[in-house]
């Protein structure tokens, strides 16, 4: 549920919230329940598309692609990328070739079809940089910290994980000498 939440508000997504809310309504004591139904009212209101955009498509430290917060923009990234495609092909999963296997609601869309240890596996292997996400996103005020909310209510508690630090890529960035050695 929370993966429809989280994906781009074309017409797709939009004409599906009305049985979404149905499907919500019909559950009861279902982590994340008031949090996803929150973000339908906000799918269901003026703009959503354009929050969307500013939300997601704008800051790193928002994304929804979570390699980033594992790898950052570090060349490390694509084979974290490979690893998650083989990752789902293992488990009898084919995401859709023009999405990026770590974009959030693909890996929920996975986890939704995946055995429940196997899913919980995954998400708690991200589980660092949803915190992350989430906290940024209650700093600006979206519905979407509400779908982010969700989901970590389904993951299984763990110990607090430090909030993590993309990494970095200094490549040819050498320091210079400090001596004069001539």
């Amino acid at each position: 549920m929370a993966g429809w939440c989280l994906q781009y508000p074309d017409d797709s997504v939009l004409g599906k919230t009305a049985l979404l809310r149905a499907v919500l309504n019909e559950i009861a004591d279902v982590p994340g329940r008031a949090e996803l139904l929150r973000v339908l009212d906000h799918l269901d209101g003026p703009a959503p598309g354009e929050h969307y955009v500013e939300v997601f498509d704008r800051k790193p430290r928002r994304t929804l692609h979570l390699t980033w917060y594992t790898d950052g923009d570090t060349r490390r990234r694509g084979s974290s990328l490979a690893e998650l495609r083989q990752y789902y092909r293992e488990h009898g999963f084919e995401p859709a070739e023009n999405e990026l296997p770590d974009f959030l609601p693909v890996v929920l869309e996975f986890a939704a079809a995946a055995d429940p240890g196997t899913a919980g596996e995954l998400l708690a292997r991200f589980r660092p940089g949803l915190e992350l996400l989430h906290r940024n996103l209650i700093k600006l005020g979206t519905p979407y910290q509400d779908a982010i909310a969700a989901v970590l209510a389904t993951i299984a508690a763990a110990t607090a994980s430090p909030v993590p630090q993309p990494p970095r890529e200094l490549v040819g960035l050498d320091p210079y000498p400090t001596g004069s050695a001539r």
